[in-house]
C-alpha cells in the first residue's frame, strides 16, 4: 500500500503546475471514506449513492443499497441532508438465510456535519458527521423490519500535496435495533469502522486512489459482544464531468477477517466478501 501511495505521489507531481492551483473538494474523493468538506450556503446538492455487497460463505448473495440524498449547506460550518433509501436482494441457498428476491423502500434518514477544523486554516480537516435512520428492510437479511439506528463519525483529511495528493481518515461508531417481522424480541446490535485512503489527481479532475477498512461487528448496542471483523482493500476512482456533476466509484474485497466462535479466515456472516460504491452527484 506504502508504495502504491508513493508512485501516486510520483505521477502527481508531474501533473501540470496550474493544477495545484485548482481547489479541491474531498468529500467524495475517497470512495468509501468521505473528506471532511462540506460546500457552503447556496451550494444545494443532489446525490445518488449505491453501494453493492456480494458473496456469502456459499450460495448466491447479490444486495444493493442506493440512496437520494438532499445536501443543504446552512454555513460554512454546518450541513443537513435528508435523505431515502432503497434496497434489492437475490439470495439463494446461502446456509442460515433464506431465499428471496425483492425490490423495495429501505427507509429514511438525517444526516448532520459539522465542520470543526478548516483544512486550509488547520494541520488537517476536521467533520463531525451524525446520521439517524429509519428502516424497513434488515440491511444484512432481506427480511421486512421495524428498525432505529444511528452512526456518528469523525471525518479527517490533509492534503499531502496542495492540490495534488490527499488522506483522509475515518473513525465511525454505529448502533441499532430492529424487529424483524414473524420474529419476537428486539434485535440490537452496533460495530466500529476504521477506513484510511489516499488519492492522487492523474488529471484535472480525475482522482485514483487506494483504500483501507478495517469494521467490527458486535451483539449490543454498546459493544456488548464480538461478533466478527473483516479488512477490505481495493481501489477507489472519482471523476469530474462537468463544472456541476461529478462520479465517484470504489471497490474492496475482503482480504481478512474472523468471525466468533468459528475459525475461518473470512467473516461472510456479518460482513461480505465484496462491497462496492458507486456515487453520481451534481450541486446547483
Amino acid at each position: 500500500m506504502l508504495s502504491c501511495a508513493a508512485l501516486m505521489i510520483v505521477a502527481a507531481a508531474s501533473a501540470r503546475a496550474t493544477d495545484a492551483a485548482h481547489g479541491v473538494d474531498t468529500e467524495h474523493l475517497f470512495g468509501f471514506t468521505e473528506g471532511s468538506d462540506i460546500g457552503g450556503p447556496g451550494e444545494t446538492e443532489l446525490e445518488s449513492e449505491t453501494t453493492a455487497r456480494l458473496g456469502k460463505r456459499g450460495g448466491r448473495y447479490r444486495a444493493a443499497d442506493s440512496a437520494l440524498v438532499l445536501k443543504l449547506p446552512l454555513s460554512d460550518r454546518f450541513r443537513i441532508a435528508p435523505g431515502v433509501s432503497f434496497a434489492a436482494y437475490d439470495i439463494g441457498g446461502v446456509p442460515g438465510f433464506g431465499d428471496r428476491e425483492i425490490m423495495a423502500l429501505a427507509g429514511a434518514f438525517l444526516e448532520a456535519r459539522t465542520r470543526i477544523l478548516v483544512r486550509d486554516a488547520a494541520p488537517f480537516g476536521l467533520t463531525l458527521n451524525t446520521i439517524v435512520s429509519a428502516n424497513r428492510v434488515d440491511a444484512t437479511t432481506g427480511l421486512g423490519t421495524r428498525g432505529l439506528g444511528a452512526e456518528v463519525g469523525l471525518l479527517i483529511d490533509r492534503e499531502i500535496v496542495p492540490g495534488r495528493v490527499v488522506a483522509g481518515l475515518n473513525l465511525v461508531y454505529a448502533l441499532g435495533q430492529s424487529r424483524l417481522d414473524g420474529i419476537d424480541g428486539l434485535q440490537r446490535a452496533s460495530g466500529l469502522e476504521v477506513s484510511g485512503a489516499v488519492a492522487a489527481r492523474f488529471a484535472p479532475g480525475l482522482f485514483l486512489g487506494i483504500e483501507a477498512r478495517y469494521a467490527r461487528a458486535y451483539t449490543g448496542m454498546a459493544l456488548d459482544g464480538f461478533a466478527g471483523d473483516a479488512v477490505y482493500l481495493g481501489p477507489t476512482f472519482y471523476k469530474e464531468l462537468t463544472d456541476t456533476t461529478w462520479i465517484s466509484l470504489a471497490w474492496g474485497t475482503q482480504v481478512a477477517g474472523s468471525e466468533a466462535g468459528l475459525g475461518e479466515d473470512r467473516d461472510l456472516s456479518n460482513f461480505d466478501r465484496h462491497q462496492a460504491r458507486l456515487r453520481i452527484g451534481t450541486h446547483f
